[in-house]
C-alpha cells in the first residue's frame, strides 16, 4: 500500500526561525549557477545546534557533474563540523521542487524521518510542507547498516 500523499500544512503563526531560513534560501538562490536549465535553486538548512547553512545548485556542461542546492548546503554543514539537520527550506520557481532522490538519500544520512522540509516559491511563499519520511518512506540509512544486539 502506498504511503499517503504529502499535504500542505498551513502555519498557525509565523515562525521567526523559519522566516530566517526562507530568507537565507532566497538570498543564496540568486547565486545559483544554472546556465543550462535556468532552474535556480536555493537551500537553507538549520543544524541541530541552530546554525544556518546554505547552498545553491551548480550546473556543469557534463550534466552528471552538477550539484544540487541541498547537497551544497549539506557540504557546508559538514565542513563546519555539524552532523544533524533540524529543518530544511528549498526555494526554486513557482512550483514546489522537492529534493531529488539522491538528495533525499543524503538528507537521510543526517536527519530522521521527522525532518520538516519546507518547499517555497521564489518569493518565499511556502507552497508545501512535508517530512523526510513522507518523501522517502522505508529509507535506507545509517540504522540499516547498524547491527542490532
Amino acid at each position: 500500500m502506498a504511503p499517503p500523499a504529502p499535504q500542505s500544512k498551513p502555519h498557525a503563526a509565523p515562525d521567526p526561525s523559519l522566516a530566517a531560513l526562507i530568507a537565507a534560501a532566497r538570498a543564496v538562490r540568486a547565486n545559483a549557477y544554472a546556465p543550462y536549465s535556468n532552474f535556480q535553486v536555493g537551500a537553507a538548512l538549520r543544524g541541530a545546534a541552530g546554525q544556518v547553512f546554505v547552498g545553491a545548485n551548480v550546473e556543469n556542461a557534463a550534466y552528471p557533474q552538477g550539484q544540487c542546492a541541498e547537497a551544497s548546503a549539506i557540504g557546508q554543514m559538514i565542513a563546519a563540523g555539524e552532523r544533524r539537520i533540524a529543518a530544511l527550506v528549498v526555494i526554486a520557481g513557482e512550483r514546489a521542487a522537492p529534493p531529488c532522490g539522491g538528495c533525499r538519500q543524503r538528507l537521510s544520512e543526517f536527519a530522521g524521518p521527522e525532518l520538516p522540509i519546507h518547499l517555497c516559491a521564489s518569493d518565499g511563499r511556502e507552497l508545501l510542507r512535508v517530512t523526510l519520511g513522507e518523501l522517502m518512506p522505508l529509507a535506507f540509512g545509517p540504522d540499516t547498516l547498524t547491527p542490532k544486539p
